[in-house]
């Protein structure tokens, strides 16, 4: 089994045996007042699950792939996906203008409408471009 799995397996395990608890007249107020401490655990559980997923897909690295170009601001970049074109930033020593290339790093945006591409590595070259 997967590593990434294998917190949610015990955590459906906990709440199986927490809320598999037989109902008795006597106590049934209790009980309701258990699972509603229940429900208000899970729901902070998920809150809390959702934030840390969100913040650590938004530092999440990406790649990039298409012709570099030089210009007077620097090296850019156009994606061959998204069709953007993005200013290059960071490690560009081994980028050269004119290549095709895989890029490895984060998108941001600068000032304006401006794109940057933090460039964390060179992944692949591909030669020169051809247009």
């Amino acid at each position: 089994m997967p590593h990434r799995y294998l917190r949610r397996v015990v955590l459906v395990a906990i709440l199986c045996l927490v809320l598999a608890t037989p109902a008795r007249a006597s106590n049934l107020q209790t009980n309701a007042t258990l699972v509603i401490v229940g429900i208000v655990a899970v729901s902070a559980a998920i809150a809390v699950l959702v934030t840390v997923l969100v913040l650590h897909h938004k530092d999440r690295k990406s790649e990039i792939t298409g012709c570099v170009s030089a210009g007077a601001n620097g090296m850019s970049l156009t994606d061959e996906t998204d069709k953007r074109t993005y200013t290059l930033s960071g490690g560009t020593a081994a980028v050269k203008a004119g290549d095709r290339v895989t890029l490895e790093g984060k998108r941001r945006k600068a000032k304006g409408n401006t794109l940057v591409f933090e460039v964390r590595r060179l992944n692949m070259d591909f030669g020169a471009c051809h247009r």
